[in-house]
């Protein structure tokens, strides 16, 4: 089975950071690339934050410094042609991603993996977009990353067994659990959170509830760690309308129709915790 020694992730964003970041603790040489110096930088100095904490808790086996070391800070998409597995982390949006992938195929060594964190789009169209599609996996990790005991492993139609142990063994080599979803809209999580992100946003929009009322409703009655719309501005309420476009859009079902609200919100910018200003002020 292949031996995965170098580990690339394209995208520095909270996802990408924090798979960087798990993926450097478990012993990986880690390729981060992101085409915006000013976002390399910043997602520099919240993986250093991030493991300096735990250093200070007594929850790494060795020092911060050591495996923020092994994170290869690139602005070149070239860097990654010596990684044996690269793992795609950028905007929740089809054509950007199978573009991504287009021309990670062209960089990547014959026999690397390519994988997808999305959340959402079929892999199979992910695998389509390359000339090496048996070799194409979804992995999606749960935000916050380094919290998150989850990996989905999505394989696409062509997805060949040996992709898909390899992944397995990977994201276990990373300390996660994993489960397999079929490639179906949303997968497991998603098919089953958005919807209740989404009818949240209506029981807001229609006055069943205030928004403190629906989250306290939720996790004390539910017994979830966080109420719906509060968990929507972590997630990124442009992220929550993607996926929920892509469920109406691949089940047609009009039960998985985007609030109004959510849109509304989404078109005035207010994305949530990223942006300052969600359902709530951050």
């Amino acid at each position: 089975m292949k031996d995965i020694q170098i580990f690339g992730v394209l995208g520095s964003g909270q996802m990408g950071s924090g798979i960087a970041q798990v993926a450097a603790q478990s012993g990986l040489n880690v390729i981060l690339h992101d085409a915006a110096d000013a976002q390399i930088a910043r997602a520099r100095d919240v993986i250093a934050g991030s493991l300096s904490k735990l250093e200070a808790k007594g929850k790494l086996v060795e020092p911060a410094a050591s495996i923020l070391s092994r994170i290869e800070f690139s602005a070149s998409m070239e860097a990654f042609g010596r990684a044996d597995m690269v793992v795609e982390a950028i905007v929740e949006n089809e054509d950007v991603k199978r573009s991504a992938f287009g021309k990670l195929d062209t960089l990547l060594a014959p026999d690397a993996i390519l994988a997808s964190n999305t959340s959402s789009i079929p892999i199979t169209r992910l695998c389509a977009a390359t000339k090496r599609p048996s070799q194409v996996i979804g992995m999606h990790f749960m935000n916050p990353v380094p919290i998150m005991q989850l990996v989905e492993i999505i394989r696409g139609l062509p997805t060949s067994d040996h992709t898909y142990a390899v992944t397995k063994a990977l994201a276990e080599k990373m300390g996660k659990t994993t489960v397999v979803a079929n490639d179906y809209p949303g997968f497991i999580v998603n098919r089953v959170l958005i919807p209740l992100i989404n009818e949240a946003c209506y029981a807001l929009m229609e006055g069943v509830a205030t928004r403190e009322a629906i989250d306290t409703g939720v996790k004390l009655g539910l017994n979830h760690p966080m109420g719906p719309l509060a968990l929507a501005d972590l997630i990124g309420l442009d992220t929550c309308l993607s996926i929920a476009e892509v469920l109406h859009r691949g089940l047609g079902d009009s039960k998985y129709r985007p609030a109004p609200l959510l849109r509304q919100y989404v078109d005035a910018g207010w994305l949530g915790r990223k942006s300052g200003r969600g359902f709530y002020t951050y």
